[in-house]
């Protein structure tokens, strides 16, 4: 009879956040309005990586403005260009972004996982949400 214990240090790995996609992006411009436009800045490494009727979140400290847009989730839907994507976040009233160098930056980040988190946009009922966070690591 073979006794099971704990899972090995070396089979038990550490979650690395570059092996996880979509990944967070810093946000270098947000443009307002009955849509919002967010602008990122996207390492030479990378590609943005979200997708239409991805759920995200943006993450906007106080000293880059936009305070009513901290914490609010919303929609992608549209990919415009390589590093901008619109959002269903309707900021009409929000205060104007503020570039900063503060030591956190303003991101936006992907919302759910592949278990868990809204489905999409119209709520279908399916297990995979698309853009949520997939696990890509090589081993």
């Amino acid at each position: 009879m073979a006794i099971v214990g704990p899972v090995a240090l070396y089979n038990n790995v550490p979650i690395e956040p570059q092996y996880y996609a979509p990944w967070r992006f810093v946000i270098s411009a947000i443009t307002l309005g009955v849509t919002t436009t967010v602008t990122m800045v996207i390492p030479a490494i990378t590609t943005l990586n979200y997708v239409v009727g991805q759920l995200v979140r943006l993450i906007i400290p106080p000293t880059f403005g936009c305070r009513q847009l901290n914490e609010k989730t919303g929609y992608v839907i549209a990919v415009n260009l390589p590093d901008q994507v619109t959002l269903s976040i309707d900021s009409t009233n929000a205060d104007a972004y503020i570039a900063s160098s503060a030591t956190t930056p303003a991101q936006i980040l992907a919302v759910g996982d592949i278990n868990s988190g809204a489905i999409n946009m119209s709520q279908a009922t399916t297990t995979f949400i698309p853009g949520s966070f997939i696990n890509i690591s090589p081993n």
